[in-house]
């Protein structure tokens, strides 16, 4: 039995207690304390729902002021991760923590500074979409309508309408509003642009964009590369529950191991090419098209495989950059059990 805390399946965006002085102190500590381990931590977190699925053993820090990527298909293990760092799930072993703070035990304060936009909308029903936002508005203590408003005009919402017939995408659009009407310090997003337009997918992106110039911290889990590569510092690869890859962003820039396009005269002086370098390990041929090859070479490496090419008629020679999702599916077309990486 999934155990569930009070107002989590009606309201599952948010959950605010209000704070003491003895609270407010107590998160300055802990901010304090959790300057070098992370504004949020994961620490060897582990859920089994069983038959392999659920998250096992992951681990990552994100520091304050940072947008952090958490890639991965549908069913890779991003949800349940981020329900545990939000502090709606209990782990089977391991710790989730944001301000230095359990997120289990602490979730009602955590989310009193953290903007949370779920996979998945649950709105109560019965109420206007206007009702909804000033009864959240309450709870978080908004007392200045002129940022709600601005997110109410930039999502061309219409907040008239009953909860229960807006379509997915004003949903989607109201839970935006809502998670972002308090200013909060953190932002963690899971699938957040799901069920909006083109438009508002860039509007979005665009906001995002300028909360991080603002320093906000960023967790942005999803399965759409280009939102990744616009906003992201560093990103995190989930397979199967487990975290198979952890880089910065800079490292697809800068990789040693760079692909290269080679047009030839004619397809049998690739055809020699590519037969001469299947006896060596230093250049790979990852694929040929007629009489062009694409070669992976070290920059180690790169005078020798030129003083090759001498030898052959080469019509084009290009540098192809690596992409975030070609990286990706290296980890999604191999046939390779994954157990995680190690975090020092």
């Amino acid at each position: 039995m999934v155990h569930q805390k009070p107002f989590e399946i009606a309201f599952i965006f948010f959950g605010f207690y209000g704070k003491s002085k003895q609270l407010f102190v107590y998160y300055v500590h802990a901010e304090e304390r959790g300057g070098h381990m992370g504004i949020i931590e994961v620490e060897n977190l582990t859920k089994d729902y069983g038959f392999k699925r659920g998250v096992f053993g992951i681990s990552f820090k994100i520091k304050k002021g940072e947008a952090y990527g958490f890639l991965g298909p549908n069913g890779a293990g991003k949800t349940t991760a981020i329900r545990h760092l939000i502090g709606f799930s209990k782990p089977d072993s391991g710790k989730a923590r944001i301000f230095g703070l359990d997120s289990f035990k602490h979730y009602s304060e955590i989310l009193d500074r953290v903007g949370y936009i779920p996979g998945e909308i649950s709105l109560p029903q019965g109420i206007t979409g206007y009702e909804f936002i000033d009864m959240m508005k309450k709870m978080r203590k908004v007392r200045d309508d002129s940022r709600v408003e601005k997110l109410i005009e930039l999502f061309e919402l219409d907040p008239s309408g009953d909860t229960k017939r807006m379509s997915f995408g004003n949903k989607r659009k109201l839970a935006i509003v809502v998670a972002l009407m308090h200013d909060p310090e953190i932002l963690i997003l899971d699938e957040p642009t799901s069920g909006l337009d083109p438009v508002m997918q860039e509007a979005f992106m665009q906001l995002l964009k300028k909360e991080r110039r603002r320093g906000k911290t960023i967790l942005l889990s999803t399965h759409i590369f280009s939102e990744v590569e616009t906003l992201c510092d560093r990103v995190s690869i989930i397979k199967n529950g487990y975290i198979v890859d952890e880089f910065p962003m800079s490292k697809l820039k800068y990789a040693e191991d760079k692909l290269y396009k080679i047009t030839f005269g004619s397809s049998g002086e690739a055809n020699e090419l590519r037969a001469r370098l299947e006896d060596n390990s230093i250049w790979i041929c990852e694929r040929q098209e007629g009489d062009t090859l694409y070669i992976q070479v070290n920059d180690r490496n790169i005078n020798e495989f030129l003083s090759i090419l001498k030898d052959y008629n080469v019509r084009l020679f290009s540098h192809e950059k690596l992409t975030l999702e070609e990286y990706f599916m290296q980890y999604y077309l191999d046939d390779v059990e994954f157990k995680g990486v190690s975090h020092v």
